[in-house]
Formats: structure tokens, sequence, C-alpha cells
């Protein structure tokens, strides 16, 4: 019993330690690309850093689809892992970077139909059906007070009722941004949110 515990114990050091050296291969989305990239970035810019350690990333994930043709066929699975991390490492960062310039005042939507709390459902259910607009700000005397979404719609009719107000259905927790943030922050609060629209709101709301 003790030699099996002890070659258990073994077996786990020894999974545990394979884990950490590959997470320090210098390649996304391991930390060693990561910190391969942070290398990088003190002698060329930050985009230009990530492009780079996603190649060289990608190269590895050739090597490794190779070396699992003619060994082990998990090297295969852990090539297409490593590849498909860096590409999208590399675009997430060019995006994130050709928007960091472009105020959200110059992308943003600026005609759209706006709800009252009072509201009814019903009357949001016909702006959906004139118009593509699913998710409707929720404004009480000029002051944004919470947002609709399609799903708190759909889910408000069928457990309330059209005639149901949209105050009782509406999120008022919501992500924000103002007119003169980039678009790289925008996106970034629209990630963060895991939500379909983020509102723009200057400084008088």
């Amino acid at each position: 019993l003790e030699a099996t515990g002890g070659s258990f114990a073994f077996r786990v050091l020894t999974a545990n330690v394979i884990l950490v050296l590959f997470n320090l291969l210098p390649a996304f989305p391991m930390d060693g690309g990561r910190a391969l990239r942070a290398a990088l970035a003190s002698i060329t810019d930050y985009a230009r850093a990530t492009q780079i350690a996603a190649s060289i990333g990608q190269g590895m994930a050739l090597m490794f689809g190779f070396l699992g043709l003619m060994f082990n066929p998990i090297l295969i699975f852990i090539a297409f892992f490593v590849w498909i991390g860096a590409g999208h490492e590399a675009n997430a960062t060019l995006i994130r970077h050709s928007l960091g310039g472009v105020p959200v005042s110059q992308a943003m939507l600026t005609e759209f139909h706006t709800v009252s709390p009072t509201d009814p459902l019903s009357q949001v259910t016909n702006f959906i059906i004139a118009g593509s607009q699913i998710d409707f700000p929720v404004l009480e005397e000029g002051r944004l007070v919470g947002i609709l979404t399609r799903k708190n719609l759909v889910d408000g009719l069928s457990e309330k009722g059209p005639e149901a107000p949209v105050s009782s259905v509406m999120q008022t927790e919501f992500a924000t941004v103002h007119p003169y943030d980039m678009l790289d922050r925008g996106l970034a609060r629209h990630q963060e949110c895991h939500c379909y629209t983020v509102p723009v709101v200057d400084d008088e709301n």
C-alpha cells in the first residue's frame, strides 16, 4: 500500500511539474506567451510585441503538430490549442490597438427608440416588430435608469404579461461609457459585462 501510495504521489507531482512547464512555454494563451510579450514590449510597441509573440507561438504549434504526427497524437491537439490561442490573442490586440485613437462618439448609434419605466411591454414589442432594435434605454425625465434587453422583454411577457410595466423587468445595473472614451475602452466594457449594448452617457446623463 505504501509503494502504491508513493507511486501515485509521484505521478501527481510529475503531472503538476509538466503542467507548470507547459504553462511557461513562450506561446499564447499560456503565461509564458504573455511573459514573452512583456519582454518584447520593452523594446518595441505593444501591438508589434504581440504579433511577434503570436508568430513564435504558432511556430511552436507547427512543431508540436509535426511531433504529434510522428510520436504522440495528443501533441496535435496541443498544437491546435496553441495555434488558435495565438491567433486569437493577436487579432484581439490588433483590434484594440486600431480602436485606441477613435472616440466612442464617432461610432455610437444616435437614432434609436427609448422607453419609459411606465410603458407597457406590449409597446416595446411593437418597436421590435417595426425595426431592428432589440435593446432599449429606459429614460425617466431624461435620465438613464435602466436597460431593457430582448431577453428581459421575452421573460417579462411570459411571466408578467404584455401590460406589465418596463420597470418590472428592466436591468438597473449596467455598464456605460462616455462619448469621449476611446473605442478600445468601450470594447473592454462590452466584453466585461457580456452584454449586447453599452449605453453612452455624457456628464449630464
